[in-house]
């Protein structure tokens, strides 16, 4: 009877749990992955079988993380594929751009439904004075992601820049793919399709380097971010009425650091894990809060979701053709779709468009204003850019808009220094994990690919031994319930 009962519950463990999504920090992922990767080199010299047993692991990721919904990656595949081929071979130019709307229409419907049809019956009953009863809709794991990974495959066979795949199991094979599949990075079509034709082929750079990401992306995810998030972070904006200013200005630097480690943690375990398997993704953040600008900052944030959107939305809109004054325009127009892309929420909307305001006036100071380009003039950039961006996180991070409000006025209006040492006294591990945080993203670069070429250099059993104590550590430190990543929500 014991015998069954533990059965059963290993069985469980298979099967899709909506408050446990498979996300690579947990125990179970390593497990799954040990034994799928193994597999693998077992097959990686024969290319179809292998596409067909990643397509399906990636299937199987993906139900762990949204169930039923998994059937959506397949449709997506299906349509949009045959979709492509039609625009490719549409002999007349009209009869391109409707498949090509009707790409658009159908996988932004797609978003919007799962995404922004209770924020848009919140708006109508708002207006109209009716009760607002919100729509039980669920939304699947990084919609977002998939839905502007697939766009950029059709937008390019459009635009003559890429010719589309011949088999489906090759398409289905870059739309499906398990590392990047939930959070990013948005692969672009042209930049991974190519590589999906080409043998596996891990070299001992590409092993060394993989290992580095998915270790100190396991580290800023857990050791840091998580640990923040739990003891510090998430009760200042439960309740920021109950801290003081200090507190609340604290806790706003703490989810600065949050969001930064859990989202770079997961791209940095993303790249790795696909380095494993001989493919390479584009990197997805760049020590952003070194930027000196704004302009800066948005080229080292998220960098395939921003130039996802130059590309695709900016660029399309007009970009810096039609004018100055349009570009602002094109600008804001841009950040404020990126603001609403993050979220259903008017706090996203006021998020990108205070980010789009600050990218037009840093273009204009730019443009019209010379400024030396000394330290002081670089150090108060940098600070400057990143107190702007805190404050933005604000909105980013509160459950609405009244919470934003009292973290706001609770630093503006009750804000003593002079409990600071009582503050450091209450808060140590806190803050030494955020002194840490912060040192290791700001130390210069070459220290960090010192470090990577250390891995790089180790034999082989002290690169095993390097992983086993990156998992002890993250077992030691982890809290009790599975932490998702921040951006699963989008």
């Amino acid at each position: 009877m014991l015998a069954a009962i533990d059965i059963h519950s290993l069985l469980q463990q298979f099967v899709y749990h909506p408050k446990e999504p498979l996300i690579f920090s947990s125990g179970f992922f390593l497990f799954l992955f040990l034994g799928f990767i193994g597999i693998f080199y077992l097959i990686h010299k024969k290319h179809d079988l292998k596409l067909a047993y990643v397509i399906l692991f990636s299937l199987y990721f993906y139900y762990k993380s949204s169930g039923i919904y998994f059937l959506l990656l397949v449709l997506s595949a299906v349509v949009d594929y045959n979709l492509a081929n039609l625009i490719f071979n549409a002999k007349k130019q009209w009869h391109k751009q409707g498949l090509l709307v009707f790409s658009l229409l159908l996988n932004l419907g797609l978003l919007a439904y799962f995404k922004y049809t209770n924020f848009l019956v919140e708006i109508f009953c708002n207006l109209s004075k009716h009760p607002y009863d919100p729509f039980h809709i669920f939304l699947p794991v990084g919609v977002s992601f998939f839905t502007f990974q697939s766009l950029s495959y059709t937008i390019d066979i459009y635009r003559g820049d890429l010719k589309p795949v011949k088999r489906i199991l090759d398409y289905a094979f870059f739309v499906t793919f398990f590392p990047q599949l939930v959070a990013g990075p948005i692969v672009r079509a042209r930049d991974f399709i190519p590589q999906i034709s080409l043998p596996t082929v891990v070299t001992r750079q590409m092993l060394g380097h993989a290992i580095f990401l998915i270790v100190s992306g396991l580290f800023k995810k857990v050791v840091i971010s998580d640990y923040i998030s739990i003891n510090f972070v998430d009760r200042i904006f439960d309740n920021p009425t109950l801290y003081t200013g200090l507190e609340n200005l604290f806790g706003v630097y703490g989810y600065a650091l949050q969001i930064y480690c859990d989202f770079s943690g997961y791209s940095d375990m993303a790249i790795g894990i696909a380095m494993l398997f001989g493919y390479r993704l584009c990197i997805n953040f760049d020590s952003p809060y070194q930027s000196s600008s704004i302009t800066e900052f948005w080229r080292r944030w998220h960098i395939s979701l921003s130039t996802w959107l130059r590309d695709y939305l900016y660029i399309s809109l007009g970009g810096n053709r039609k004018g100055r004054v349009r570009a602002y325009l094109n600008q804001f127009i841009t950040m404020l779709l990126g603001g609403l892309w993050h979220g259903a929420a008017f706090r996203f909307v006021l998020w990108g468009a205070m980010h789009g305001v600050a990218l037009a006036i840093d273009k204009f100071i730019k443009e019209f204003f010379k400024i030396p380009d000394t330290r002081f003039f670089k150090i108060a950039g940098i600070l400057i850019t990143f107190h702007f961006v805190c404050f933005c996180w604000i909105f980013f991070r509160a459950d609405n808009m009244q919470i934003a409000g009292d973290v706001i006025s609770r630093i503006s209006l009750h804000f003593t220094p002079s409990v600071f040492p009582s503050f450091v006294a209450g808060y140590r591990n806190i803050l030494l994990v955020m002194l840490m945080g912060y040192v290791l993203h700001f130390i210069p670069r070459k220290y960090e690919v010192i470090a990577m070429n250390w891995v790089v250099e180790m034999p082989l059993p002290a690169k095993v031994a390097f992983v086993v104590s990156a998992i002890v550590l993250v077992i030691q430190v982890k809290s009790a319930g599975i932490q998702p990543f921040i951006y699963f929500q989008f």
